[in-house]
């Protein structure tokens, strides 16, 4: 290129003393030296003509013939075009791809730009969430999909659980949503149908509270008679007694057993909410403390703080359930002799109802499954304390309808320290003063 503009100069200069050559012996060097110019500035206005002519008219067809900078130049162009065709291709090819792969998804998939407005969908989204290409093509996503449950879902930018709705055009399909953020800001919707995984849960449900329920009327029966038989001890043979006491106390986890899965399964069907008051938490909390001591027969030590002045909206009687819960693990795992705090404080922006002790804590492999069904740590020593294995699932349960979270701290030899975290949303106004610690030895 560099050789091309250097002939390109000489040519020019060329030109130039040739014109002042040929208007010398006429004394207009100057005139024939503009002409000369004149020439050569015609010239390239031609072929800027001629570059405008092929790029506005026909930039697919070969390039205008021309020599020198002209033509190098012209080639480049055409080179460059060619490669951007090509790039092109090939882009168009990955999106066919990808949109064709999308096609064949059973799960509905939605573009959306970084305002929310609805670009490309698959054909399972027409399915599922009544699209239409013809009208909904650039419509903002909670245009369509208006449950409040979703816009908060959208506009809170916390995508890292999915949120399961109704279809929008069929109540009977349900809909798992997911959002991944990508890109500029944009978000990649998808929406995937569990409706038979949720029937089949529900069957689960209904299956476990069914048995539970029917299970009541015979363990009830069987109790009566094994207490009638219990107050006829001194009638019995010895052997028979030691029998039937065993007996009763099988049948009481038997009843307790029974009563958590009762709850468990209320718990997972109802909706929760319509029973929503500011709580006492301090008598609430003193009640237990009185339970958890007669529990450990004097055995363990107790102490109540409660240091936040906001009360807590919620169910008395799930919030009652799931705190006992964590005292009474505490009394029945910490050991003898531990110190046992019951605290309500505040915690960020929110508060908290917290359970430690001083025991032997917890190996932290074991945390993320704690809330699990009948996940035990030490099966042996677990049954001996005639745990059901079912409080913790309670806890997080009764957590999650009140918009909370179980936050568990633990290792070995540390004590353990289980935490009820609540969001502000869950607070209403300060009590009148916060009430002193209480101990109790």
């Amino acid at each position: 290129m560099k050789r091309l503009w250097k002939k390109e100069i000489w040519r020019l200069a060329a030109l130039t003393a040739l014109g002042g050559l040929l208007a010398w012996p006429f004394s207009a060097t100057a005139i024939g030296i503009a002409i000369a110019l004149g020439l050569q500035l015609a010239y390239q206005l031609r072929q800027l003509h001629v570059l405008d002519q092929w790029l506005a008219n026909h930039p697919q067809e070969e390039p205008p013939a021309a020599s020198g900078l002209w033509g190098e130049l012209f080639d480049r162009l055409y080179r460059y075009q060619k490669s951007q065709r090509i790039t092109q291709r090939r882009l168009r090819d990955t999106l066919s791809r990808i949109q064709e792969s999308s096609e064949a998804m059973r799960d509905s998939v939605v573009m959306l730009d970084r305002h929310g407005d609805m670009e490309w969908w698959n054909s399972a989204a027409e399915r599922m969430l009544g699209l239409k290409p013809a009208h909904d093509r650039g419509q903002h996503i909670t245009n369509l999909l208006r449950d409040p449950r979703f816009v908060d879902y959208f506009q809170a930018r916390d995508y890292s659980d999915p949120l399961t709705l109704t279809s929008p055009i069929d109540d009977q399909m349900i809909l798992q949503f997911q959002i991944t953020l990508y890109g500029d800001d944009e978000r990649l919707l998808m929406a995937r149908d569990i409706t038979r995984l949720h029937r089949l849960e529900q069957m689960r449900r209904d299956f476990v509270a069914n048995v539970s329920h029917e299970l009541r009327t015979p363990l009830t029966v069987l109790s009566g008679y094994l207490e009638t038989y219990s107050d006829m001890a001194d009638q019995l043979p010895g052997r028979m007694s030691r029998g039937i006491e065993q007996m009763r106390g099988q049948t009481t986890r038997m009843q307790n057993l029974v009563n958590d899965l009762l709850l468990l399964s209320r718990l997972e069907i109802d909706q929760g909410g319509q029973d929503d008051t500011p709580l006492e938490l301090g008598s609430m909390m003193d009640s237990i403390r009185r339970d958890a001591e007669a529990l450990s027969n004097g055995q363990q030590h107790f102490e109540v703080i409660h240091d936040e002045r906001r009360r807590l909206i919620g169910s008395d009687k799930e919030i009652h359930s799931a705190l006992s819960n964590l005292v009474f693990n505490a009394v029945r795992y910490a050991g003898e002799g531990r110190h046992i705090t019951l605290r309500w404080k505040r915690h960020g922006q929110g508060a908290c109802l917290e359970v430690s002790d001083d025991g032997e804590g917890i190996d932290p492999h074991h945390i993320p499954r704690l809330t699990e069904r009948f996940y035990r740590v030490d099966k042996g020593r677990s049954t001996a304390t005639g745990g059901t294995g079912l409080g913790l699932a309670i806890v997080k349960h009764v957590l999650l309808r009140h918009q909370a979270r179980l936050e568990i701290d633990s290792y070995p030899g540390a004590g353990a320290t289980f935490r009820c975290v609540f969001p502000r949303d869950r607070l209403s106004a300060p009590e009148t003063q916060a009430r002193p610690a209480l101990t109790s030895e």
